[in-house]
């Protein structure tokens, strides 16, 4: 589980392994993450874009940008909360994923909330 706040933005990440949709004979193992973003301050934010760093167990590493998380840029308002689940695949069956939204106030400031570093794992392969 990931936890981390930055300017009021609470971003908390739990990740799944996703059994009937990997193949480890093929080195292919795919994880879900669901991400709660709060607003636990007193501003106005909405998220405009995200960044990704994924990192598998040989040390590959991938960056994922994009505009807003699953076809949205939702905005929060101080108490709102947004929820949404999405997916990861790997080639090994341990990783770990970790990056920011980029958020915008409505008096036009941006700032980087960052999302913690969490573990994409097999259950069993890590003790």
């Amino acid at each position: 589980m990931s936890d981390t706040t930055t300017r009021g933005i609470r971003i908390e990440v739990e990740s799944t392994f996703i059994p009937e949709r990997s193949d480890p004979v093929q080195d292919y193992y795919f994880f879900s993450y669901h991400v709660r973003i709060s607003n636990v301050g007193g501003e106005t934010a909405q998220l405009m874009s995200r960044e990704w760093i994924i990192t598998d167990s040989d040390a590959n590493v991938e960056k994922v940008e994009g505009p807003g998380v699953v076809g949205e840029q939702p905005l929060l308002r101080p108490g709102m909360v947004f929820e949404y689940t999405s997916f990861c695949p790997l080639r090994t069956s341990v990783g770990s994923m970790h990056g920011a939204y980029f958020m915008q106030t409505p008096a036009g400031d941006t700032f980087r909330a960052e999302i913690a570093p969490f573990t994409l794992a097999v259950p069993g392969v890590v003790n």
